[in-house]
């Protein structure tokens, strides 16, 4: 358990030869609000379904105290929604009485998998190349790239560069390629167009376009192709595998 001392020295003067005051030494001990997270940790909420959130306990020292709840979607904003196929991240926060805070996380995935002849919705494990070198393992069954269904019958996906720079490299959120979006002609035929282009890595920059889709409903994959036109020329190809969590 983390605990922070806060240790206040008062020193000592003399007022008269006869009159002394003894030199005091205060100290108090806060203890940092720990958090244990309850239930299972990632949760799974298939498109539609309901999210009962299995709380959390917030300790300072041996008392238990109370917490806060929020949320926030990783690729699409706003707070979780199962009805909405995200990757969100619940935080609980609680303060203690010196006003420390402490926080912990769980991370609920909401997702919808498309059964690749009518509908590419999915949770996809991926596997990432560039310029065809064959990755390494850290580019390797990456958890998770997410295409979903728009309003307008259209489909988007969280990263066109597979999670290259936001998995591969570990660079984190800051250096995806959103705004993919995908418009399924003929899935059957592998006919798609892509009115998402021109796209932008939000950490690099560079003009990024999706060229092709090519979707295999019998093993459940689908490869992705986009092009960088980075200071380097890149052909990122994405291999997406749906899973069912």
């Amino acid at each position: 358990m983390k605990r922070i001392f806060l240790t206040l020295i008062i020193a000592s003067s003399f007022i008269a030869c006869d009159d002394k005051d003894d030199t005091a030494s205060v100290s108090r001990i806060t203890n940092y609000p720990i958090i244990t997270v309850l239930g299972d940790d990632p949760i799974y909420i298939e498109k539609g379904g309901e999210y009962v959130d299995p709380g959390a306990i917030a300790m300072e020292g041996e008392n238990e105290i109370e917490y806060t709840t929020s949320s926030t979607g990783k690729y699409r904003g706003g707070s979780l929604d199962a009805n909405v196929v995200d990757e969100y991240n619940v935080t609980y926060t609680a303060t203690n009485k010196d006003g420390f805070d402490g926080s912990a996380t769980r991370k609920v995935i909401v997702y919808k998998n498309g059964d690749l002849v009518n509908s590419i919705e999915g949770l996809y494990k991926c596997t990432i190349s560039r310029n065809g070198v064959i990755p390494s393992n850290a580019y390797r069954d990456i958890e998770y790239i997410y295409i979903w269904k728009n309003d307008d019958g259209t489909y988007g996906i969280s990263d066109a560069f597979g999670g290259w720079y936001e998995y591969g490299r570990a660079l984190g959120l800051a250096y995806i390629t959103p705004g993919g979006i995908i418009n399924a002609v003929d899935i059957a035929t592998n006919s798609f167009t892509f009115p998402g282009n021109p796209l932008s890595n939000d950490g690099f920059g560079g003009v990024a376009n999706i060229t092709d889709v090519n979707v295999d409903a019998a093993t459940k994959k689908i490869v992705l192709t986009c092009t960088w036109a980075a200071p380097t020329a890149y052909t990122f190809v994405a291999t997406l595998t749906q899973v069912q969590p």
